[in-house]
């Protein structure tokens, strides 16, 4: 399994997973959201800003990310996948495709938040620390900042 841009023709296999960890992530709760939510990730995938893992006919893990913002904006492997390396192999191609010379941000879950055990200790291992304190859609999370190394 290696990681690739997302195309068009995968949505639906995408969308697959996206409904399945959607639970997970605040503002996915609803069939609206959901759906607008795939029209974003269709903006990102022409844009060339949606990456995933594909498994056969199955979407293992995707990364959308944002080159304007230097960010990562979503991150998810699907639950049949995890701990097979597939979020850090994410990453890896999202933070190439980034800026080095300015950080990058990601928002996640709080440190007493159980859900965010997993994702904070993918981003630490990458270097990531601790930032703002905010709600993103009435949910309390956390900004993780990886700086340049210059700095």
């Amino acid at each position: 399994m290696e990681v690739q841009f997302g195309t068009p023709d995968m949505i639906e296999a995408w969308m697959d997973l996206v409904t399945l960890v959607s639970w997970n992530f605040p503002g996915l709760e609803t069939r609206a959201a959901l759906e607008e939510h795939r029209e974003t990730v269709l903006k990102f995938m022409n844009q060339h800003r949606a990456l995933c893992v594909a498994a056969g006919r199955r979407i293992a893990g995707v990364l959308l990310f944002s080159v304007k913002h230097n960010m990562i904006c979503c991150l998810a492997v699907h639950p049949d996948y995890r701990r097979q390396g597939i979020g850090a192999a994410l990453l890896q191609k999202a933070l190439d495709c980034l800026d080095k010379t300015r950080p990058v941000t990601v928002t996640t879950f709080r440190a007493e938040d159980e859900k965010g055990t997993a994702p904070r200790a993918l981003y630490r291992r990458f270097g990531f620390q601790e930032g703002t304190l905010s709600e993103e859609l009435g949910y309390p999370v956390q900004e993780l900042v990886l700086y340049p190394e210059n700095e």
